[in-house]
């Protein structure tokens, strides 16, 4: 009984410990502040990170985009998004899925390829080129078209934007998706199918819609998801998997170019 209480207590505490440091962090980059600008204001202009698809107009490109999603929700999740371009073609295709307007949540080019996400600056999670990206390309867009909650959205515990991506991920094993602890809603799952593949696609996951679960990923190494918050040890490279700060230690960024 002792031990179980340890147990809680320190998950707490490392619980407390990454609210209050992605506070200061968002603190300090403004996200929690008017310096991001009201929503109509906000800055959503390109980050310059996405390769000029006109100068790379005979290469096959894909990445995913992470950026912290807007105003004190920053503080705890991200925001996701997928790009893509065939070889041959001079234009990125952006899918995600936004929480307003009705109908369909699912979005195409509503925003930049690489744009701020009102005000916050995107990273790269994965990059793809070449033969390989353009291999992916027909899975990626068969992943979309079978999401099965293009209609709904909920913040918590999902499925939302994250749970898109993830569910990109589970079906295109390819693209080495590693969503960040911080991507509240990338574990949703249906209570009819609560074990499955993790969103790398690689490895096995057991979730009870999001709220209650471990992993085991080639990706996510191991992690495990209580109320949506996940903690867990990330081996490739070694790192940290936090709740509200995403991780410490180097980043994973997957690339596959030619």
């Amino acid at each position: 009984m002792l031990s179980i209480k340890i147990v809680l207590l320190s998950f707490l505490a490392i619980v407390l410990l990454s609210l209050a440091a992605s506070l200061a962090q968002a603190t300090r980059s403004g996200e929690l502040t008017t310096e991001r600008g009201g929503w109509a204001t906000a800055r959503r202009d390109s980050a310059g990170l996405a390769p000029d698809p006109q100068r790379y107009a005979s290469e096959a490109i894909v990445q995913v985009y992470a950026a912290p999603t807007y105003g004190w929700k920053g503080a705890v999740a991200v925001h996701p998004w997928i790009i893509y371009k065939r070889a041959g073609e001079t234009h990125y295709n952006r899918y995600e899925v936004i929480s307003w307007g009705s109908g369909d949540k699912v979005r195409l080019n509503r925003n930049l390829p690489d744009g701020y996400w009102y005000g916050a600056r995107p990273r790269v999670l994965v990059e793809h080129r070449g033969a390989a990206a353009q291999a992916m390309i027909p899975q990626i867009e068969a992943a979309i078209h079978s999401y099965p909650w293009p209609a709904t959205y909920h913040a918590w515990p999902g499925p939302n934007s994250n749970t898109f991506l993830a569910h990109i991920g589970r079906e295109v094993p390819a693209l080495r998706l590693d969503l960040p602890a911080n991507a509240l809603g990338k574990d949703y799952r249906s209570l009819l199918h609560p074990v499955g593949l993790p969103p790398s696609g690689r490895g096995v996951q057991l979730s009870l819609l999001g709220v209650l679960g471990v992993t085991v990923g080639a990706e996510e190494g191991l992690e495990v998801n209580v109320l949506g918050l996940n903690l867990g040890l990330d081996f490739t490279p070694l790192r940290l998997r936090l709740p509200f700060i995403g991780g410490i230690g180097q980043d994973n960024l997957q690339k596959d170019n030619p």
